[in-house]
């Protein structure tokens, strides 16, 4: 059985994550943010009959993770595999997303993972073995107007998770990628809350303002034929313990269609294929949204 730590573990893929590892009898600990809002993760495990250990981790302090981790090896003596889940949304345009909400974004979905990564490291090597898994996102591999904050996270997440692989191969460190599709986590709660598509503080007479509507309407459109988050967390289990060296690994049927579709087309190909996806010919043609 491995020792496992994984972060957002308060709701939505995190909690299923966690769930999942204390069923296959892996040795948990559940980063939350803010222990007082993880009772969802608290009573499912009770109303199971499963232990795990709940941990304080806030991904964008990486100040607090040399505690964290040290209380960990002294618990368990290893660290086996480490799931980079927290993550957070805010949409927009480039030129309407404020500077904050960008870093926020940047913060938590890009620059904590690969700070979280470093401090695991020194810890796996010393081993000889771990698994290091990045939650990203089809929108790491395809960018669509309107959601250029997570674009940007899960594209940099990406690129640094591809050449981490290499580097870390040679100490036995796996490394993974998971590539999922429309999700029922609740991650998209702030921004489509009641029949509010934008948060009370966008830009109201920004230009784009029609585009990123647009686009939060196929989201909201689309929440109804949401997979359920517990084929993340089962995911999740399925890589740590497998011996495969892949790095991307699919989720569902549309993560293997646009996986496909984005890494077998040259850029002319990509381009029509995202803007197919996106709906958005009528905001480049400069036509109102019917």
């Amino acid at each position: 059985m491995a020792t496992v730590l994984i972060t957002g573990a308060g709701s939505g893929l995190g909690l299923e994550g966690a769930l999942a590892f204390a069923r296959n009898g892996d040795t948990v600990y559940a980063g939350v943010r803010d222990p007082a809002r993880a009772e969802g993760l608290t009573q499912a495990a009770q109303a199971e009959g499963l232990t795990l250990n709940l941990v304080t981790l806030d991904v964008t302090r990486a100040e607090t993770f040399t505690a964290v981790l040290a209380d960990i090896i002294d618990q368990s003596g290893r660290l086996d595999v480490l799931v980079n889940n927290a993550g957070i949304i805010r949409p927009g345009s480039l030129e309407d997303v404020s500077e904050q909400d960008l870093r926020d974004v940047i913060e938590t979905n890009l620059t904590g993972p690969l700070l979280l990564a470093r401090a695991v490291l020194p810890q796996m090597r010393a081993q000889g073995s771990g698994c290091i898994i990045m939650m990203s996102s089809l929108s790491g591999i395809a960018g669509l107007p309107g959601d250029l904050p997570y674009s940007a996270s899960k594209f940099g997440l990406e690129g640094a998770t591809e050449a981490l692989r290499h580097e870390v191969d040679r100490w036995g460190i796996r490394v993974a990628l998971v590539e999922g599709g429309m999700y029922a986590t609740g991650i998209f709660d702030d921004s489509l809350n009641n029949d509010r598509l934008l948060p009370p503080d966008y830009p109201p007479d920004s230009p784009y303002r029609p585009l990123v509507e647009s686009r939060l309407e196929a989201v909201r459109d689309s929440l109804s034929k949401a997979y359920p988050a517990r084929r993340i967390g089962e995911l999740y289990v399925k890589i740590a313990h497998s011996d495969e060296s892949r790095l991307r690994w699919p989720a569902d049927e549309v993560a293997e269609m646009v996986l496909g579709k984005m890494f077998a087309q040259d850029d002319a190909g990509r381009d029509a294929f995202l803007r197919g996806v996106a709906g958005a010919d009528w905001w480049s043609e400069g036509k109102d949204h019917d």
